[in-house]
């Protein structure tokens, strides 16, 4: 159950209210799952959310479940397959982008300073969660001093698709920030550290 407020986030689609309901700010620590949510943010430039989520499992299927190591090794005709692919979103730079983030996420890794894109990624707040205290969906922001510091280190590291904005969106998805609003039911009230 949800508040209405929630409800009109989700337009009453099953699939967002799932979303809603079962994943958004949940924390994730999977690397795959962490690199698909960043390509998930990243086809979603300039779209809704739910066109993204609709399309959700073709995007699974075609980018072999977003696994990094194979993702990273794509070459030109895996791209081609994939523009013609009519499942998914068509869209060279975002699925070439996909394919460049596996490869710094390797390239990163071998560098030695993280261990695991999780460890790089929950670095920003050292493993703990930001709980922001919402009532409204309009209060939510869209972008904020910690996504502008994330998405300027990972475009030091020659991320692709990583804006502020998209960063944001981004950090509620694998829930470093908690933006369900106060009174939601889904709300984790509990702070979450890997310490």
């Amino acid at each position: 159950m949800m508040n209405e407020e929630c409800n009109s986030w989700a337009h009453d689609d099953p699939l967002m209210l799932d979303y809603h309901d079962t994943r958004w700010c949940r924390p994730v620590h999977d690397d795959n799952e962490l690199f698909a949510m960043l390509c998930l943010e990243g086809q979603q430039a300039g779209l809704s959310w739910s066109t993204i989520v609709k399309k959700e499992a073709a995007f699974r299927l075609a980018f072999d479940n977003y696994d990094i190591s194979r993702v990273a090794h794509y070459d030109e005709h895996t791209i081609e397959k994939l523009m013609n692919n009519t499942a998914i979103v068509r869209n060279r730079r975002k699925i070439e982008s996909a394919i460049h983030n596996a490869r710094v996420i390797e390239d990163m890794l071998t560098m030695g300073k993280y261990s695991t894109f999780d460890e790089y990624m929950w670095h920003f707040t050292d493993g703990a969660r930001i709980v922001n205290r919402w009532t409204e969906f309009s209060q939510i922001p869209a972008k904020s001093k910690l996504s502008e510091a994330v998405s300027k280190d990972m475009k030091k590291y020659g991320f692709t698709f990583v804006g502020p904005v998209i960063m944001y969106s981004y950090l509620q998805g694998i829930g470093v920030i908690d933006d369900h609003l106060d009174g939601c039911p889904c709300k984790l009230n509990e702070k979450f550290s890997r310490k």
